[in-house]
């Protein structure tokens, strides 16, 4: 079909896992991974999992059938081959390590010697996308604009490229994780430097093109299988623009500033593109637009799940890594049962009515001398998901979801010596800078001309900013409507209450006499054409009543540890899930509140099974009320999280004028492992035993 290979179902298969957690490779690969196992057991399939990584949901008993705690390299994998006699593996689910691996046991003939079929994308479609000439060059086979680039072998080639383009430049490194070895050369001055670090650690293939500063940078996350049927799941949209790796930008789903030409010319262009490199399975494109025009260049294919795969699937509801694991297995689109609607297959793309914001949470501050300037490679540890109906609410629900000491959007939140240097070189602050230069009088001009962030975002952000300043100079009681607006607008009792000098308590007091109060909407991946039945929820005072009611069953609320930081990570994802399926063994009905979009235990099966609800939310003691007050559990919770220091708190705002409410609608310690002894997930001594049942009591 098309060019693609029907695979004959396999009978053992091997999962490559990513290894240990890295910048720019977490806990989203064990969520797709996960899922991966899960589809292939469906099928009565054999897994054998390789992954060192034992703070993992998949490295735990009950999941694949043969788990392998060894280096994901070639060497061992063949060994782990040889062992358990597989006839497939899939590569697409470990991230950039377990794609290096499996092209390297390709390139040796480890994979044709011992019969070893890989399942979804071919080795010829991932060297196509991750070579970075040989992408330039299939995509013009097509007619699909890439940036103009000169592929170098040496610092020498690239000196010569680098004249023959002319500065600015942007250096790309192939089969690199996360853009390292990447940057923007602007000045002569910065040549040397850059080529040195872009050649370290044995590179050997590096990437001259022209640089593309200031355009706005697009994404969508794209599904075909081998009958040719390609769809297009989600499309988002980074606020920053181009020059600041991906993994470092807020973004946005769905996009907000594109006309409808320009997002059915670029879901067409990944169309044609995915179909044409021969993806199988799932994917991300990402894209520079021209904000003058509707001039593009195709930036980059990842012929593989991603950490934007884990965010959209979360943001639509479409469970993207079971459906690519199913088309792996010779399934078309039209056979993939949607396990989140339950009403549809998967050959949809979903349709959204709400916006749904990711922001990174950095921890640069615990290195001394660290740059605190973030760019083309990534610095970010983790990220948290907002949802909400405007932009304004979901920014201001994200920035406190990091727990970083603030309420809100806070102009007044941090000081910064040189506004304008911040608004032109970006830090993980540079939102709160835009805030600030809004209260300060600077033109939504002159901040669009200093950090290229769409006019679109920035008049979002001043509704926020008067908000902040009326406030400050108003006490209580406030009117209903005024009240209605700011909640609408994401402001937290907290956070208003301490502007206009009064306890939160007040303010909650204040918005029950009113009869302003919350509600939980549903993620409805098809807008209300056909009924959902999805448990992901979101808190909103946009909505008029809850989407579901509480049941009469026994209830317990998990508290998820929120972002991934330095000390706090997959490990703790491990204990919520856990926790989860211990409490729904003894008959409770669970409530996960997380707002960690990487993590196995937001996805859509964890407590789907009795269609528990899942609320993306951030785990302070107001949303678990609000919970308790819907009639979710009784106040009895576990908690695996890291709750927010109530000492943390941000300086408040001052102003003078009212505000504008346009915008209020829209680990495992200890433990050895043998390099090729296998887990089965059974207990073989009483040792394990007790180092499980440890583990199942965190």
């Amino acid at each position: 079909m098309f060019g693609v290979y029907l695979p004959k179902k396999p009978r053992r298969v091997m999962v490559l896992g990513s290894g240990a957690l890295q910048i720019g490779q977490a806990g989203e690969f064990d969520y797709s991974g996960s899922q991966a196992i899960k589809a292939l057991r469906e099928e009565g399939i054999f897994t054998v999992l390789v992954n060192p990584n034992v703070a993992t949901i998949q490295t735990s008993p009950g999941l694949a059938d043969r788990i392998y705690l060894v280096a994901v390299t070639p060497e061992l994998v063949e060994q782990v081959i040889i062992k358990e006699g597989v006839d497939a593996i899939l590569l697409s689910f470990g991230g950039q390590t377990a794609l290096n691996c499996g092209l390297a046991l390709h390139d040796a003939g480890v994979l044709a010697k011992h019969g070893v079929q890989v399942l979804g994308t071919p080795i010829q479609a991932i060297r196509d996308t991750e070579d970075r000439q040989l992408f330039v060059d299939r995509l013009t086979e097509i007619g699909v604009k890439t940036a103009r680039s000169q592929s170098c072998n040496s610092p020498e080639e690239a000196r010569a490229a680098i004249r023959h383009i002319g500065l600015p430049v942007m250096l790309r490194r192939s089969f690199a994780l996360g853009g390292k070895g990447s940057t923007i050369l602007r000045l002569e001055s910065e040549i040397e430097a850059a080529l040195t670090r872009a050649f370290s650690g044995g590179a050997t293939h590096l990437l001259v093109e022209e640089a593309l500063q200031g355009w706005k940078e697009i994404e969508y996350e794209v599904v075909r299988d081998i009958r040719d049927n390609c769809i297009t799941v989600c499309n988002m949209e980074n606020l920053d623009p181009m020059g600041i790796h991906t993994g470092e930008s807020i973004v946005i789903a769905p996009s907000q500033t594109l006309n409808d030409r320009e997002y059915q010319l670029l879901r067409s262009v990944a169309i044609r593109a995915i179909r044409h490199l021969g993806i199988v399975g799932e994917c991300n494109i990402q894209y520079a637009l021209d904000p003058a025009s509707e001039d593009y260049r195709v930036i980059e294919v990842n012929a593989r799940l991603s950490r934007s795969s884990a965010l959209a699937s979360k943001a639509t509801g479409y469970p993207l890594a079971y459906v690519a694991a199913k088309i792996a297995l010779g399934y078309a689109l039209t056979e993939v049962p949607n396990g989140i609607t339950r009403r549809t297959t998967a050959f949809f793309e979903p349709a959204l009515d709400y916006l749904v914001c990711k922001f990174p949470r950095w921890d640069l501050g615990k290195f001394q001398g660290a740059s605190t300037t973030i760019g083309t490679e990534m610095k970010s540890v983790g990220e948290v998901m907002a949802i909400g109906r405007s932009f304004p609410e979901v920014i201001q629900k994200a920035v406190r979801m990091l727990d970083i000491g603030v309420r809100g959007l806070d102009p007044d939140a941090f000081r910064f010596e040189d506004i304008r240097e911040q608004l032109r070189n970006p830090t993980p602050l540079r939102i709160f800078a835009v805030a600030q230069a809004i209260r300060d009088g600077i033109s939504i001009d002159e901040i669009h001309a200093l950090t290229r962030i769409d006019p679109w975002f920035l008049r979002a952000i001043a509704p926020i900013v008067d908000c902040y300043r009326y406030l400050g100079q108003t006490t209580l009681p406030l009117a209903r409507d005024v009240l209605g607006d700011v909640k609408r607008l994401g402001f937290a009792d907290a956070a208003i209450g301490k502007l206009v000098g009064v306890p939160e308590e007040s303010i909650r007091a204040e918005r029950k006499a009113h009869g302003i109060k919350a509600h939980f909407s549903q993620i409805d991946t098809m807008a209300g054409e056909f009924p959902a039945e999805t448990n992901y929820l979101y808190k909103t005072y946009h909505a008029q009543s809850s989407d579901i009611s509480a049941s009469a069953r026994k209830k317990i609320l998990m508290l998820g540890s929120g972002t991934y930081r330095i000390g706090s990570s997959v490990e703790f994802d491990w204990c919520a899930v856990n926790a989860a399926q211990a409490a729904a063994a003894i008959g409770y009905e669970t409530v996960m509140l997380n707002h960690n979009p990487e993590t196995v235990s937001t996805d859509y099966d964890i407590c789907a099974s009795t269609n528990d609800p899942m609320v993306s939310s951030s785990a302070w003691a107001v949303r678990c009320r609000t919970i308790w007050r819907c009639g979710w559990p009784p106040p009895v919770s576990t908690s695996s999280a890291r709750v927010p220091s109530a000492s943390m708190q941000p300086r408040t705002a001052t102003g003078s004028a009212p505000f504008s409410t346009s915008w209020a609608s829209t680990s495992r310690a200890g433990r050895t492992s043998p390099t090729l002894t296998a887990q089965t997930g059974s207990w073989s001594s009483s040792a394990d035993s007790r180092y499980w049942s440890g583990r199942a009591m965190c």
